[in-house]
């Protein structure tokens, strides 16, 4: 038997500090005497009466400061589309059944077809698509409907 295979028996309680007289902290409470801390919580962000950080850096300006507004495409590769059988008709509904893409996600961003990879199956598309990835869908016998 070794002190650091023990099994733990006692397990003490974080104490609760400004908890009144019952709680057996009287007066102070636990919490020294005076000062901000004695007082009240302060925020995570306070420095002390310093600027805060938040406030000594710079604005974000120029070209992509809201990424709220700028959505981009889901993007599917042509290769990835061998997965489906031929003949499919490739939408949403089909990319979402297939486990290609989430539904929420597809319908919130939407989705693009891209032209990297060799693509086997005979395919319809009626989804935006790169005029690369156009070309070999055709190439392999399928269709473009955009």
């Amino acid at each position: 038997m070794q002190l650091n295979n023990l099994k733990t028996i006692i397990k003490k309680k974080k104490r609760r500090l400004g908890q009144g007289h019952g709680s057996g902290r009287v007066k102070t409470a636990g919490r020294g005497t005076k000062g901000q801390n004695a007082r009240s919580k302060r925020s995570l962000s306070f420095e002390g009466g310093a600027l805060p950080l938040i406030k000594r850096l710079p604005f974000r300006r120029g070209k992509g400061k809201n990424k709220v507004f700028n959505k981009q495409p889901i993007v599917i590769n042509v290769k990835a589309l061998n997965l489906l059988k031929s003949g499919t008709v490739v939408d949403l509904r089909s990319l979402v059944s297939n486990n290609l893409v989430k539904e929420k996600e597809a319908k919130e961003y939407g989705v693009k077809i891209l032209g990297d990879g060799d693509i086997k199956n005979i395919l319809t598309i009626k989804l935006p698509i790169s005029k690369s990835a156009a070309q070999k869908i055709i190439k392999a016998g399928g269709k473009v409907e955009n």
